[in-house]
Formats: structure tokens, C-alpha cells, sequence
């Protein structure tokens, strides 16, 4: 395992910790990371405990039918966007009735990237039922696996962040 593999099991080592310790539950909705998030999770023994499920939506119609994203907004917003991330967030949480869940959407490249949103463009969303949904946008440089990883640990990190000041 890679230093970098092992920061990233050590951080979802925490966000299991802290989902078990408050009797929480966890899905995911990923876009560029294609279920990378899922896999560092189910790194975790007995991670069956606190992770309910992951719905890998890469693409736009997989966002519109399984997750329930409105059509709408990946016209209007783009598949990279904070809207389409917390639509997709929003999704995962319906789905799944998890107490939390987290989305992720971006361009990983090597192409795909545009002006407005170049290649590292990532974008996020944290809901927690009963909370103010969380979104973000991050610019990432590097490979296509180094923003992948990146997106991961950003996800992670957010979901730790979450997890801790929900009130429930």
C-alpha cells in the first residue's frame, strides 16, 4: 500500500469511527471518482456497519434515472457543478434513507476541460437529514488518478466534518 493509499484508509478508518460511535449511516453518489470513494470506505473492516451504499452515475442520464437529478439542472448548471453535486447528494439520501451522504462531480481529464471549467474542476455536496445541504467547488492539478484521489480525500474529509457537528 502507497503512503498515500494508506492516508486515505486512515482517514475513512475515522469517518467510521465517528459514524459508529454516533449510530450513523452513509451513502455516496460519485461522478469522476467512479466509485473510488466507495472502495478507500470498504477498505475498512466491518465498515458493512455505518456504509449503506454507493451509486456510481458517470453518465448524465445515469445522473437523471437512478439519482434523480433534474434534467434541468445538468442543462442549465452542468454536470460539473455545485447544483448537479448537491442533486445528486440529495438522490444518494432518498435512495438509500442514510442519515448522511455525499456527492461528487468533476473532470479528471486528461481532456474534457473547458475554460470555465478546466480539467481539476470538482464539485461537492454534503447532506445530513434535518441539516443545511453543503456544497463546494475545488481545482485540483495533477494526473487523472492524482485528482481522483484528491477528489476522495475532499469528500472524505467533508464527510468527517459533517459527521461531527450533526445534531441529531
Amino acid at each position: 500500500m502507497t503512503a498515500n493509499q494508506a492516508a486515505l484508509t486512515a482517514l475513512a478508518e475515522q469517518l467510521g469511527a465517528a459514524l459508529l460511535a454516533r449510530g450513523l449511516s452513509l451513502s455516496l453518489a460519485e461522478s469522476c471518482t467512479g466509485g473510488l470513494c466507495a472502495e478507500i470506505l470498504t477498505r475498512v473492516p466491518g465498515s458493512s456497519a455505518w456504509f449503506d451504499c454507493a451509486i456510481v452515475s458517470y453518465s448524465n442520464a445515469a445522473k437523471i434515472k437512478l439519482l434523480h437529478v433534474p434534467s434541468d439542472t445538468i442543462n442549465s448548471k452542468g454536470a460539473v457543478s455545485e447544483a448537479t453535486a448537491l442533486a445528486m447528494a440529495k438522490g444518494a439520501l432518498a435512495i438509500s434513507g442514510s442519515h448522511l451522504s455525499a456527492a461528487v462531480t468533476g473532470i479528471a481529464g486528461p481532456g474534457g476541460g473547458t475554460g470555465a471549467k478546466p480539467v481539476g474542476t470538482v464539485c461537492f455536496a454534503w447532506v445530513g437529514q434535518n441539516q443545511a445541504p453543503i456544497s463546494t467547488t475545488a481545482h485540483f492539478t495533477g494526473s487523472r488518478q492524482e485528482i481522483r484521489q484528491q477528489s476522495a480525500k475532499t469528500l472524505i474529509e467533508g464527510l468527517i466534518a459533517l459527521t461531527l457537528r450533526l445534531d441529531l
